[in-house]
């Protein structure tokens, strides 16, 4: 492999793996505040990419400037299945768990179920966009646009998300409920209320990433699935809860992503992800970050 290969490997590598972070840090920072797996992560990624879609052939403006709203849209339905499922499944009395696992897989089987309804199986994507089909050159090195925007659109979530966490009320209110949900009752903070608007703002940064997504990916009831595999992947790897974790697994899966594409045939580029997580899960099961 020549070096200008290796550079644009690590470059396809890198976009993309910022991209899977941008994916996975909202199912990270919801298990980092509850302990529980949201199943119906990848539907929620289905549902901003058909919502930007949708609203691309009504207001006929860019995805790049509707991604705000497609955030917002997925922030009302982050907290909504907060309030109407989530909520209700971990006030079982017994394995509570299990009674979790199903009620988000449940969830994930209704949304996709009621994508394929309204919408069809056929495959779409946003046509005409600002970024879709352009890619940026540097040295020989070919950057996609769409990619590049995402990527950036990433770095600038996990800065933000950052600066919520330590500089406000509301992100020491969602540390607060991370360390210890019976005491922050104590001091007046609505566990519940900390809980809702943590899925809302755990669903509006995957809300973010199926708006780059459908600049430059197509569009269909089954999308999110293979994304969420990827997402679950990616936390395992960087630590259960940890975002930073998110960020820094979502690069490598990234780059051991796009180096199994060019040892193997593209359709099996996943096995390398894969087996680093095996590898990972006997080393240290917690992850690179976690501490579980």
């Amino acid at each position: 492999m020549t070096t200008q290969a290796l550079v644009q490997v690590l470059a396809s590598g890198l976009l993309m793996g910022l991209i899977y972070a941008l994916i996975a840090v909202g199912l990270s920072l919801i298990f980092g505040l509850m302990d529980v797996v949201n199943f119906a992560h990848g539907e929620f990624l289905m549902l901003a990419m058909y919502a930007t879609f949708g609203l691309v052939l009504v207001t006929r403006l860019d995805p790049v400037v509707l991604m705000p709203l497609v955030a917002a849209l997925l922030f009302v339905l982050g907290a909504a299945a907060y309030l109407g499922v989530v909520r209700f499944a971990m006030r079982a009395k017994a394995n509570q768990g299990m009674v979790q696992i199903f009620a988000t897989f449940g969830l994930a089987i209704l949304l996709q179920g009621a994508a394929q309804y309204l919408f069809t199986p056929d495959y779409r994507n946003v046509q005409n966009t600002w970024l879709g089909g352009r890619t940026l050159e540097l040295g020989g090195i070919f950057l996609p646009w769409p990619q590049l925007f995402g990527a950036v659109v990433s770095l600038a979530a996990f800065g933000g998300l950052h600066l919520l966490m330590s500089r406000t009320d509301f992100g020491r209110a969602l540390e607060a409920t991370r360390e210890d949900q019976g005491a922050v009752a104590l001091v007046g903070i609505d566990r519940n209320r900390v809980f809702a608007l943590g899925w809302g703002l755990g669903a509006a940064l995957v809300g973010l990433a199926g708006a780059v997504l459908a600049i430059f990916y197509y569009i269909h009831p089954q999308v999110g699935a293979s994304f969420a595999l990827i997402a679950y992947v990616t936390v395992a790897l960087g630590g259960f809860g940890s975002v930073a974790g998110a960020l820094v697994a979502g690069i490598i899966v990234g780059l051991v992503e796009a180096f199994t594409a060019v040892i193997l045939p593209p359709a099996l580029k996943s096995i390398g992800v894969y087996a680093l997580y095996l590898a990972v899960v006997f080393v240290r099961p917690q992850g690179l970050f976690g501490r579980l």
